[in-house]
């Protein structure tokens, strides 16, 4: 399998492989597990310019086809990441992209600028999908020009390739994306969490501590697949796919609606060896059908000129 072709490129961002963990789903402490210079790249938690607490617990709850989880964002602040997270992963030599957090247009341009004078910082991965404090209260990634903005202040400070994180919780995500696309975006994440909420029908309480969450797991890879490929009508930027990837055969789906590359969350925490054991079935589906480099898979589904994609 060594004849394979699996690099992909983000913007002007080379990843020898389409595979790469999800942030909020990986940490340093994996590298007793996997080794972290097989992966595409390296993607820790999001971070914030503040230490933050996070939310009330429980933050995480079981559910049928995956979980529901709302951390709030647990962070010790940019200046911690800088001096104590980064300096783990300088050992590698994957790229790695920092996601980052924040509660204002400005605040998100602040920090791109700070984490953009570290070396060992390959891409920046902007998570809109949390609310604006300073604004009208609503998602960044909720709103067009609120997107746009984000983006447009980012691409001001930095060169770093930008990949815009969306969330599904829209009702046009082609809207979003190009947004971002025209603020300056590298790349697209598709997609965060979808808002979900789970209550335990004996104590008649939320399940999670903050009523809310956002739902991942198996169960919502459908949605991401359609939102991919959605996406992908509008656009020609790199579309990272993210959301229910469990198995490479998941990953071959992403790629045939139009995905580039792919981030692995919740199987990570089912089997600590899921983005390893991803990217070998990967490789031996390229082997038993022929497939000699990735890029041949992107945006291939076969839809008949007469089917009709509308419900």
């Amino acid at each position: 399998m060594d004849h394979l072709q699996l690099g992909v490129k983000i913007g002007h961002l080379y990843l020898k492989n389409p595979i790469m963990p999800a942030s909020g789903a990986f940490g340093f402490e994996m590298e007793t597990l996997i080794d972290f210079n097989n992966l595409g790249a390296i993607v820790p938690k999001s971070i914030t310019k503040h230490p933050r607490g996070g939310n009330a617990t429980p933050r995480v709850c079981e559910v049928n086809g995956g979980m529901i989880n709302s951390i709030g964002i647990q962070s010790k602040g940019v200046d911690y990441y800088v001096k104590e997270i980064l300096p783990h992963y300088e050992r590698y030599d994957t790229p790695l992209i920092s996601s980052i957090s924040a509660d204002s247009v400005e605040e998100f341009a602040e920090m791109a600028e700070i984490i953009s004078r570290e070396s060992i910082v390959s891409g920046i991965e902007l998570n809109i999908s949390c609310p604006n404090l300073k604004g009208n209260g609503k998602a960044f990634g909720m709103d067009a020009a609120l997107s746009y903005n984000v983006v447009k202040k980012v691409k001001d400070v930095t060169d770093k390739p930008i990949i815009a994180k969306l969330t599904p919780n829209v009702t046009s995500i082609q809207e979003i994306a190009l947004a971002c696309e025209k603020g300056g975006a590298d790349a697209l994440n598709v997609a965060n969490t979808f808002l979900a909420m789970a209550v335990d029908i004996y104590t008649r309480e939320p399940k999670i501590g903050n009523v809310l969450g956002g739902i991942s797991g198996p169960a919502i890879k459908p949605l991401i697949v359609r939102m991919i490929y959605q996406v992908r009508k509008v656009t020609n930027l790199p579309i990272i796919g993210c959301g229910g990837v469990m198995t490479w055969e998941d990953v071959v789906e992403m790629l045939l609606v139009g995905a580039n590359a792919v981030q692995v969350g919740t199987a990570s925490f089912i089997n600590p060896t899921a983005l390893p054991d991803i990217l070998e079935g990967l490789k031996e589906y390229m082997t038993a059908n022929g497939v000699k480099d990735i890029n041949e898979l992107v945006g291939k589904v076969n839809i008949k000129h007469n089917q009709v994609e509308s419900i």
